[in-house]
């Protein structure tokens, strides 16, 4: 003889959903446990590569400093160093000996003068040579170096970045660029004039370091 199973009592078994948890029912994830990722960490992003529309790490030519603004830029920073340059040419040639002596001949009379510096305005020459150094120095070397900008570019409104990094380029690497200008130089000026059909707008110098000017 079989005996039938008992049936559970009603209300034995929890109603339907009440095996899982209910929404809301785990704590929350601890806060304030995870120590933030050191600084410099990530390499930031290359220049452009949250252009709109770009590749990554690429820029439209457009969006580089045009030749016209660097070209401005350049004469800005040259106008402090002449000027500083001038003061002592001045102060040398006031304080020289200057001499004329006259020349007859049955061709005509004739003029001519020589100027001699003095010893004041030697070294008055040289200490403004020098303090004109050192004004490039820290313009082209220091101060863009570390900010991207000398003094032409701040007005100008841009600067002068790692191709690869869009950070400035450093005090070493910023004197290093401004030698490789010589590059430019060397096929009658040629290379300046690069930005004007160069798709980055680079010259000689900047494909050489590996550098690009930007809007700031």
């Amino acid at each position: 003889m079989t005996i039938p199973p008992v049936p559970p009592p009603p209300g034995s078994y929890p109603p339907p959903g009440d095996a899982y948890p209910k929404p809301g029912s785990y704590p929350p994830p601890p806060t304030g446990n995870y120590p933030p990722p050191p600084p410099g960490s990530f390499p930031p992003p290359a220049p452009g590569a949250y252009y709109p529309g770009a590749p990554s790490g690429a820029l439209p030519k457009e969006a580089y400093t045009s030749w016209i603004t660097r070209v401005a830029a350049y004469f800005i920073d040259l106008v402090p160093a002449a000027a500083i340059a001038g003061i002592g040419q001045g102060v040398m040639f006031a304080t020289g000996k200057n001499e004329c002596t006259t020349d007859s001949t049955d061709l005509g009379y004739g003029v001519y003068c020589t100027s001699n510096p003095s010893p004041l305005g030697l070294v008055v020459g040289l200490v403004f040579g020098l303090a004109a150094l050192a004004f490039v120095i820290w313009n082209h070397g220091y101060r863009q170096g570390t900010t991207g900008s000398s003094i032409g570019k701040s007005v100008m409104k841009f600067k002068v970045v790692g191709e690869a990094t869009g950070q400035p380029i450093g005090f070493g690497m910023s004197i290093v660029r401004q030698l490789a200008h010589i590059l430019d130089t060397l096929i009658c000026y040629i290379g300046y004039l690069f930005p004007l059909w160069d798709a980055k707008r680079q010259t000689i110098a900047d494909k050489v370091m590996s550098t690009v000017c930007l809007p700031l």
